[in-house]
């Protein structure tokens, strides 16, 4: 009973329109909407990039020849003729690029066309229509079905299974003697 008591005095108009002339037309916009920021389409980044990286791109009309080297990610959606160097960084070949060039990048990951050897520390990944004719180097390789390539493949060990080789490796735990009995046949 006490809390069901409304209240008979008018109420007082909103103090924001005071300044308001009669033959203006009023637009309600929740305060919520005034402090959103508006989303810029030019500054989303594709999802394979994280926010601390910077990823630079090279748009589908240009060509570049030469050198290209730096400390950023890339993403080359043009024509690349030369060397692309990007230590630890990743380097993505868009669907319309096409590198005549040796690559040496962190990680590869191909959706275009690359002709040139192609070094990748960490991984290299061909994608469905991705095509490379040359030879790889990597820590580890992923092809897709549906991708072209031609060329050999290197695997390289990482530094971390190299450490853990040394402390197992067979030099270590062998016997000073050889162990009496047939040795064994070379096939």
């Amino acid at each position: 009973m006490w809390g069901n008591k409304k209240s008979h005095t008018p109420r007082t108009a909103d103090p924001a329109l005071k300044n308001v002339k009669t033959n203006q037309s009023l637009k309600a916009t929740p305060a919520f909407w005034e402090r959103t920021p508006k989303m810029n389409n030019d500054a989303i980044r594709p999802s394979e990039a994280t926010a601390d990286r910077a990823t630079a791109r090279l748009g589908p009309s240009l060509h570049v020849k030469g050198e290209i080297s730096g400390n950023e990610d890339l993403y080359v959606d043009g024509t690349v003729e030369g060397l692309v160097h990007l230590d630890e960084r990743k380097l993505t070949v868009g669907a319309t690029a096409e590198l005549t060039a040796d690559v040496i990048a962190g990680e590869v990951i191909v959706y275009g066309s690359v002709k040139g050897n192609v070094h990748g520390r960490g991984k290299i990944e061909i994608k469905k229509d991705g095509s490379v004719n040359g030879d790889l180097t990597t820590a580890q390789i992923i092809i897709e079905d549906g991708a072209y390539f031609k060329g050999s493949i290197e695997i390289e060990k990482s530094a971390e299974k190299e450490g853990d080789k040394n402390v197992f490796s067979p030099t270590a735990s062998a016997p000073a003697t050889p162990a009496a009995g047939p040795e064994p046949k070379s096939i």
